[in-house]
């Protein structure tokens, strides 16, 4: 049977239509621009085309310290087994050389006993060189150069064992394990602090133990151009904060809030809420100090770009009095709430107070309405009840029946009738 054919051209069918029909243009997303630092403090910079690779073996303890884990287990146990097969070698040439494998050859005569083979010998320079004695083998007085060889031995094997297990202890030991429990705020914030616009973050410590000299350094990198003309792709600009001008260093007992104030010197002077989010900078935080249990320098670093600093938010609080004890309730540490701050830079701030003034009179009021018509919001859901359980007493009163009360009486059955 024959497929019917469609009364409607095909050019004008829906197929025909839909491709004739001007296509939208599809919108990507954006691609987001490359961070200096990461949000968890590693540098994302990839260094290429170095010429001079030796200078990294004229620091070897630097270099092991710096591989990665497997390279160095690689490392260690390579220079070890390699460091056996070499003195091996060499006890086996002075027994060889010593006729010391000849069977026929009396023990009282060799340079080391029971050395019969490349094996024994193997086996007899791991003795020597981790100390272990088992008895069986020993060098006797009969070769000097056994004798020289032990103490060659002895002497390399201190050396490695110094550089490899002083490299295993500096990879536990590193200064940025313990910045893992050095924590930041999600995102930072701008909101107006003692009448003045600041740029704020929370820093705190997971641990009991404290970190002495705490100091915190903030960096603004942006893209530059010089009036030269010159371009400058990581211009690094220093911020200061209000702790660095009170004293040298934060005593971080318990989390911190770190605010930067926007002044005439801040790189944020000129930024207003809608620059800053189609601004290309990135504010740099580096905690630094020394760990009280181990002594060591340890860093800290994270970074925050325009989307993640949220215009006209603060941090709310997180420490509270228990029972004579403060509490940090540590799963609000990141979170904020939306305040009252003028979306402008703080220079048209400056030049206009009366911004300020507005935009907290206008929040005061907005504050007092939603008061109020909470206020209202409630007197009406307890007039409702109250309407709702008169209601239901009437209900109540008129759905009650008619009662009639019969008395006897000496002739009839129904005399009166109450109601």
């Amino acid at each position: 049977m024959l497929a019917r054919k469609s009364i409607i051209p095909e050019e004008f069918g829906l197929p025909g239509l839909a491709s004739r029909m001007p296509r939208k243009p599809v919108f990507r997303d954006r691609v987001n621009k490359a961070r200096f630092i990461a949000k968890n403090g590693s540098c994302n910079l990839a260094h290429k085309n170095i010429r001079e690779q030796g200078r990294f073996l004229q620091d070897v303890f630097t270099t092991l310290v710096d591989l990665k884990w497997r390279f160095t287990l690689v490392i260690f146990t390579t220079t070890f087994v390699s460091s056996w097969l070499l003195f091996a070698m060499s006890w086996w040439l002075v027994a060889f050389a010593h006729g010391d494998l000849d069977p026929l050859r009396q023990n009282g005569t060799h340079c080391v006993t029971d050395v019969k083979s490349f094996t024994s010998a193997f086996l007899f320079s791991i003795e020597v060189q981790v100390t272990i004695g088992f008895g069986g083998r020993m060098i006797t007085e009969q070769c000097p150069t056994a004798i020289t060889v032990l103490i060659l031995q002895n002497i390399v094997g201190l050396i490695i064992n110094a550089v490899m297990l002083g490299c295993i202890f500096m990879k536990t030991a590193q200064s940025n394990r313990r910045a893992e429990t050095l924590i930041f705020s999600r995102h930072a914030v701008i909101a107006v602090r003692n009448n003045r616009l600041c740029f704020m973050i929370r820093i705190g410590d997971l641990r009991k133990s404290m970190i002495i000299g705490a100091t915190v350094r903030l960096q603004v990198v942006r893209k530059t151009t010089t009036p030269e003309g010159e371009v400058i792709p990581i211009h690094q600009i220093d911020v200061q904060t209000e702790s660095a001008v009170a004293s040298n260093s934060l005593f971080l007992l318990a989390p911190l809030i770190i605010c930067h104030v926007i002044d005439k010197n801040s790189p944020l002077y000129d930024l207003s809420a809608m620059e800053l989010q189609c601004s290309d900078l990135e504010v740099i935080v580096i905690l630094e100090g020394v760990v009280e249990t181990t002594g060591i320098t340890t860093q800290a670093r994270t970074s925050y770009v325009s989307e993640e600093i949220q215009w006209g938010h603060r941090f709310v609080p997180i420490v509270t009095e228990e029972e004579g004890v403060y509490s940090v309730d540590y799963s609000k540490f990141g979170n904020t709430v939306r305040v009252a701050t003028p979306r402008c830079s703080a220079r048209e701030l400056d030049e206009k107070p009366s911004i300020l003034i507005q935009t907290l009179q206008k929040s005061e009021l907005s504050h007092q309405n939603s008061l109020r018509k909470r206020n209202s919001m409630r007197r009406n859901n307890s007039m409702r009840k109250g309407a709702g359980s008169s209601g239901s007493l009437r209900r109540n009163n008129s759905g009650l029946a008619k009662v009639q009360f019969f008395a006897p009486t000496d002739g009839g059955q129904n005399l009166n009738g109450v109601t």
